[in-house]
């Protein structure tokens, strides 16, 4: 579901150099761990560690559970946050009720990530915001069962995690993007047509809706 009209895109776009400049100042370092796409391959000899890294904006109070990444009560800004300013306070103006997760995954040599799934929990919809300063870093969903491709075209989505899979296109070059996870806002949730079975796919669900 593409979420370009539910954001403000000018402010974001205004963040590209703004972020690509923290993100170089990080890159000699390598202190960021590595991304890694879980087990969930769309081709199981697909490299699950591509090569990207992670800034995390917040961090978890206790060991990280990918099933407790919109309890916004257990997480709390990083450090890293603070490198971020007025990249948090772009964040501060999502659809958000409350956020929990937060990070930048990056690759400086902008190296493909495995088509992937997140989970494999149907009625479990997480919900979050993916976006992009820049158009640089190509994202896509694909169809497991027909094979059918889309491209993310705008700045931001949000999409199925569970029934489809996810992934990026070598570029050659430090391409980003960054998620959010949390709550979304009650007036925002009002616009979502979750379905009563396989929650998940309501990112799906509600861009069938809006085509």
């Amino acid at each position: 579901m593409d979420l370009d009209s539910h954001i403000d895109v000018d402010r974001l776009r205004a963040l590209d150099l703004y972020v690509r400049e923290r993100i170089e100042w990080r890159i000699d370092a390598a202190r960021d761990l590595q991304f890694c796409t879980g087990p969930f391959l769309l081709k199981d000899a697909a490299p699950r560690l591509p090569g990207s890294r992670m800034v995390y904006l917040s961090r978890s109070v206790r060991d990280e559970d990918y099933y407790d990444l919109n309890r916004t009560e257990l997480w709390e800004p990083s450090d890293e946050a603070a490198a971020f300013p007025e990249l948090m306070d772009f964040i501060g103006t999502l659809p958000f009720k409350g956020t929990a997760r937060m990070m930048i995954i990056y690759d400086e040599s902008g190296r493909a990530v495995s088509a992937h799934r997140d989970h494999a929990s149907a009625e479990l919809c997480h919900e979050f915001i993916w976006f992009r300063t820049n158009l640089d870093k190509p994202f896509y969903m694909l169809n497991p069962e027909t094979g059918e491709r889309l491209d993310v075209a705008g700045h931001s989505a949000w999409f199925d995690t569970v029934n489809q899979y996810h992934g990026a296109d070598h570029t050659g070059a430090l391409s980003f993007s960054i998620r959010v996870d949390g709550v979304f806002s009650d007036e925002f949730r009002a616009m979502i047509p979750f379905p009563d079975v396989n929650r998940s796919s309501a990112p799906s669900v509600w861009a069938t809706a809006t085509a």
